[in-house]
């Protein structure tokens, strides 16, 4: 695995494809949706210090992705941002991805389709001690090309999961990414893939976590490299939002998954 400059390290392993997991496109097909509203920012909410959930040291970002959605789903819907401690993520990235803490280095990364599956079956440590799991009703895939369906899945669900190949242009020297994720001609070699959590849009870019901070990635970044997007559907964001995935029911997500909780 590729490391990126000290401070901030990927981890997204390449992607794979699940024929048990649904597609968005085809549990909407014959819909007549409305567009997607024109801005959504749910991290406003947020509050500082969201934590590099050690994706500082270890390639875990498929799991730092799904803490700082907690965060997301927390904030927006609760009286306070819920973070977990970092002992909590990295017993995710054992269980759920195979790190070892006893071999040096970053670990061997993660494959987002696999840990958003162990998630779902067995939920990811949570709570005083990380004694508790924290699951969610169903996860479903997301065509990258259909913007506007990216944009309702951060809308409906409060974020979007991505995995992402990040350009060498990214990751400068000095280890600081900018601001503002661009596409440019220069330095685009892929150095490696990263997961993040997509927090809210508007006509020119995406807001992200990543790294504990906020970042924009503009949709001329996105349509490059993004190559996996996955709308969650979270209990507490349902009950408190009450926006699902495709507009499905808990009951009709709940088919929807019945293939991968079988395995």
């Amino acid at each position: 695995m590729t490391s990126a400059p000290h401070g901030c390290k990927l981890g997204r392993l390449h992607r794979t494809y699940d024929p048990r997991v649904p597609h968005m496109s085809a549990l909407i097909t014959g819909q007549q949706l409305a567009p997607p509203p024109a801005s959504v920012n749910y991290s406003t909410k947020l509050k500082a210090p969201l934590g590099m959930m050690l994706n500082d040291t270890l390639g875990d970002c498929t799991c730092a992705a799904f803490y700082h959605a907690i965060q997301v789903w927390s904030a927006n819907t609760q009286k306070k941002m819920i973070t977990e401690p970092d002992s909590d993520v990295e017993a995710l990235y054992i269980q759920g991805c195979g790190y070892n803490p006893r071999v040096p280095g970053e670990g061997p990364g993660g494959n987002e389709q696999k840990l958003l599956t162990y998630i779902l079956k067995t939920g990811a440590p949570y709570g005083p001690g990380g004694l508790q799991r924290h699951t969610f009703a169903a996860f479903i895939e997301v065509d990258p090309r259909t913007i506007d369906d990216v944009k309702r899945t951060i809308h409906d669900c409060g974020v979007a999961y991505i995995g992402f190949n990040v350009p060498q242009f990214l990751m400068p020297a000095n280890g600081v990414p900018p601001k503002v994720w661009k596409t440019q001609a220069s330095d685009t070699t892929i150095v490696g893939g990263h997961a993040v959590v997509l927090v809210g849009y508007d006509a020119n870019a995406a807001i992200l976590i990543s790294w504990g901070s906020l970042y924009r990635m503009e949709w001329d970044f996105f349509s490059t490299y993004v190559d996996e997007v996955y709308a969650i559907a979270d209990a507490t964001w349902i009950s408190a939002k009450k926006t699902t995935p495709g507009g499905l029911t808990l009951s009709e997500l709940e088919v929807q998954m019945q293939a991968l909780k079988a395995s």
